[in-house]
């Protein structure tokens, strides 16, 4: 008797657990996005949401991103093709626009017309992207300088303003169509020391503004980084747009902060941010939000929550992340919009149409490194795990070549085929310590050649291990791990994918690559 009313007690304690674990799968994970995915903009049109974002050096530049419920996302266009035609952004010369390019952009839903603000140091311009239809476009663009820094995009009362600064915030107001700072119109200091709430000192002074009007009060949220401390999310309130202001901390936990606000069509909030998640890039976070006294209330306790009231997440493929066939079918575009090159490409100098069903890479001038070759087709690795993978045929390159596939970053790591006088060499590169360092080179008898990467995440590890198959059935480990390190100072972004072709000696060959498939599982010897 004893023993059935032991085992009923252990099966309710065991349903209930299991139930318990089913309602958490059932709900989305923070992070929303286990990908880089930084300086989110957002907004929602009806029940639509529609996010910006930063992909600094990368062309086309500032994607936009739509989801029906926060946490599935999926890449419907991008405001920038290209910020401008010069030797940083086009990768010549010796010049980059590593790090640069877009920063911050601020996003608007006004009068009919949605609006994407950024701003380019290497141009010094502000850029300001208008459209009556964000997934399909056209945009238009106005470009002025100086370029202000991190802005907050506003509308009010019939007038345009843009909110800049670190620490200390300015606001200028605009020309009615946009193409400037008005002359003779608001252009002053709105909070002389924005960094005040997260005390006296400060590493990071408030930037990153983004500002809401909600129930006739003006809220602006900031990041702020007290020395010592934790990135934390600082906001301040005004009844006027110029002010006065107070401000208080709106959250300090797990670095989680730098963003704004959104509500859902049946009423709540959330407060959207990043945390810098190590070599993966600046990962986005929700966090729940309510209203007292007028103020914002930001998390759960003061805490960001692993689980959040909304669905769960279907995952990264398709929508931010996909692998591709390379295969085009008549109007559809020749590159799907989770494809992104490292700075302006050379678009003599790539095809998917020369040879059906792959993507050809050619070369035309000489380049001595790597992250000085033109036209790398990247897109995003993701975490907790992610794995990439294609079959190369390198039967058309000349001696110097180097073709491949790489995980990209400053500290990048290569895998892929060179040619030395005349004979083919599977290599594979790491640029760990600032000087690429080939840790293995194996003879290749064969044109083609199936290349793979995993790169595992979990624990902020941040290990990139490197493979080689000549008949895409037994993997072979080549060289070594690589410890990949997120840099801010250069490439400033998380790590990707690349597929890349460039030659060292001779110019005019080219590599075919059949396939990029994209995964979220790892070889199990990792």
């Amino acid at each position: 008797m004893k023993k059935s009313i032991y085992a009923a007690v252990a099966l309710i304690i065991l349903s209930a657990f299991v139930s318990e674990i089913s309602a958490q799968v059932s709900k989305a994970q923070n992070p929303i996005i286990w990908a880089d995915v930084p300086d989110m903009s957002m907004i929602r049109v009806g029940d639509t949401y529609y996010m910006s974002s930063t992909t600094m050096h990368m062309s086309p530049g500032v994607p936009i991103m739509k989801s029906k419920d926060l946490v599935n996302w999926q890449l419907v266009n991008y405001a920038s093709y290209s910020l401008g035609d010069t030797d940083e952004l086009n990768l010549v010369n010796g010049k980059s626009n590593y790090g640069k390019g877009s920063w911050a952009s601020s996003m608007r839903y006004y009068n009919g017309f949605y609006y994407v603000e950024t701003y380019a140091q290497t141009t010094n311009k502000t850029y300001i992207y208008k459209t009556k239809d964000i997934e399909k476009g056209p945009w238009t663009v106005t470009e002025f300088t100086p370029g202000f820094h991190d802005c907050s995009l506003v509308f009010d009362n019939g007038h345009a303003y843009l909110i800049t600064g670190n620490g200390r915030l300015t606001i200028v107001e605009l020309k009615d169509d946009l193409t400037g700072v008005k002359e003779g119109g608001i252009n002053q200091v709105l909070i002389e020391n924005a960094s005040k709430p997260a005390g006296d000192k400060i590493m990071l002074g408030a930037e990153g503004s983004q500002l809401f009007k909600v129930n006739g009060k003006y809220y602006l949220f900031n990041i702020v980084w007290p020395r010592g401390g934790m990135r934390t999310v600082t906001v301040h309130r005004a009844d006027n747009l110029l002010g006065p202001w107070e401000g208080r901390i709106a959250l300090q936990d797990k670095g989680v902060a730098q963003g704004g606000i959104i509500d859902t069509p049946d009423g709540r909030w959330f407060a959207y941010l990043f945390q810098d998640h190590g070599a993966v890039g600046r990962i986005p976070f929700f966090v729940p939000m309510k209203w007292e006294d007028g103020w914002p209330i930001i998390g759960v306790d003061g805490k960001v929550p692993e689980t959040l009231d909304l669905p769960a997440s279907k995952g990264l493929i398709p929508g931010i992340v996909n692998s591709d066939e390379f295969s085009r079918k008549k109007g559809e575009p020749a590159l799907p919009l989770v494809w992104q090159w490292n700075h302006n490409p050379d678009n003599s100098l790539w095809s998917v149409s020369e040879r059906k069903g792959f993507l050809r890479l050619k070369t035309g001038r000489i380049d001595s490194l790597f992250l000085k070759s033109r036209n790398t087709l990247t897109q995003r690795t993701f975490g907790p795990v992610s794995s990439g993978s294609t079959l190369i045929d390198v039967m058309n390159m000349k001696d110097g070549d180097f073709a491949g596939l790489c995980t990209f970053q400053r500290k990048f790591g290569q895998v892929g085929v060179k040619m030395v006088n005349g004979k083919k060499f599977i290599f594979m590169v790491s640029n760990k310590t600032d000087h690429p360092t080939e840790l293995q080179s194996i003879p290749l008898s064969q044109n083609k050649v199936y290349l793979k990467i995993d790169c595992d995440y979990r624990e902020k590890i941040d290990l990139a291990n490197f493979y080689y198959s000549l008949d895409g059935k037994k993997w072979n480990v080549i060289g070594g791990s690589l410890k990949m390190e997120y840099t801010l100072m250069e490439h400033f972004m998380g790590y990707r994918f690349g597929l890349f072709n460039y030659a060292s000696k001779n110019p005019g060959g080219f590599a075919d690559f059949d396939y990029f498939h994209i995964s979220d599982q790892i070889s199990k010897a990792n």
